[in-house]
């Protein structure tokens, strides 16, 4: 007789509490279910501005698409020899890279590809097979060396492309900074590659370049072609008509497990592929570092320019 009361009292509190406890189990599920679907992600990026607004970018489109918690992580110094290895040991999940650069200092590679997907797909595969890293889509823009010149002097000498250039080098003075003097990539190779006569050389700080330009110390110098200082000094970028430099197109650097648990990472930062040209990049570049704009705020105006959030 216990056992039958006490069994229609349970039945009774179950029955009368039902919407009660239907309630307390739906959000009870809700909240295993969001977990399940949340994460932590951990985005880097190289100590120089192009770097610092790119992970802006990544890190809001992250943030407005998943229900990713989106961390960002500043490792001292920053270069591709640390931001590397701390992306194999999972310090850190993502960062962008560019494909000269993870040729040339990575991979180890000396021989140099000109076509820019040919490079870059042998980096992607390269990556997966040693590393286990994968590279996303590219951005769309090559940061790579240039030549620049002032634009009276290339509307005076027609001047367009580097063999533009060659035509009256010997009336040029032309400056740059020690290191590019020392690479592979660098002066003695270009020289040859165009057979430039340049009246004068000058090495001088990467920060002296643009002033002794502007001054007229020098008339040419080289520069990375999404350089903001391009636009605030009004120099025109000359074309590498035989291509001689890497192409250095940049892309998001994913460890493949991130990618395999959260595959929305790969498809959000998927929409960024193509979205940015060498303007828009020089643009922010020049928004940054002349205009003295936070990083955050140029990365949410260009993705609601691009009607990305």
């Amino acid at each position: 007789m216990k056992i039958v009361i006490i069994a229609v009292l349970v039945s009774g509190l179950i029955l009368g509490g039902s919407e009660v406890f239907g309630q307390g189990w739906c959000i009870w599920s809700a909240r295993v279910s969001a977990s399940e679907t949340s994460g932590r992600i951990v985005v880097s990026n190289k100590p120089f501005t192009e770097s610092y607004i790119l992970a802006e970018i990544m890190i809001q489109l992250l943030e407005h698409h998943t229900n990713l918690t989106v961390e960002r992580r500043i490792i001292e110094g920053g270069t591709t020899s640390i931001l590397h290895p701390a992306l194999l040991s999972g310090e850190i999940d993502l960062y962008p890279e560019y494909t000269g650069t993870a040729w040339q200092e990575v991979l180890k590679q000396e021989n140099i590809i000109r076509d820019p997907m040919e490079l870059y797909e042998a980096v992607q595969r390269e990556y997966e097979e040693r590393f286990g890293l994968l590279w996303l889509p590219l951005f769309g823009f090559n940061n790579t060396f240039t030549l620049a010149v002032r634009r009276e002097s290339a509307e005076k000498d027609g001047l367009r492309t580097f063999s533009d250039l060659a035509r009256v080098s010997e009336r040029y003075v032309f400056g740059a900074e020690p290191d590019f003097f020392e690479r592979k990539d660098g002066y003695e190779n270009l020289v040859a590659t165009y057979g430039f006569r340049f009246k004068a050389v000058k090495q001088m700080a990467i920060a002296l370049k643009y002033p002794a330009i502007v001054s007229r110390e020098v008339d040419v110098i080289n520069a990375f072609s999404t350089d903001g200082l391009l636009q605030k000094f009004n120099l025109v970028v000359l074309e590498d008509d035989k291509g001689y430099f890497p192409s250095y197109f940049c892309a998001p650097v994913v460890r493949r497990e991130v990618v395999e648990r959260y595959p929305e990472v790969s498809e959000v930062l998927g929409l960024l592929a193509g979205r940015i040209s060498d303007e828009k990049m020089t643009r922010m570049n020049y928004l940054v570092d002349e205009e003295r704009r936070d990083p955050k705020d140029v990365a949410r105006e260009f993705l609601k320019e691009e009607g990305l959030i």
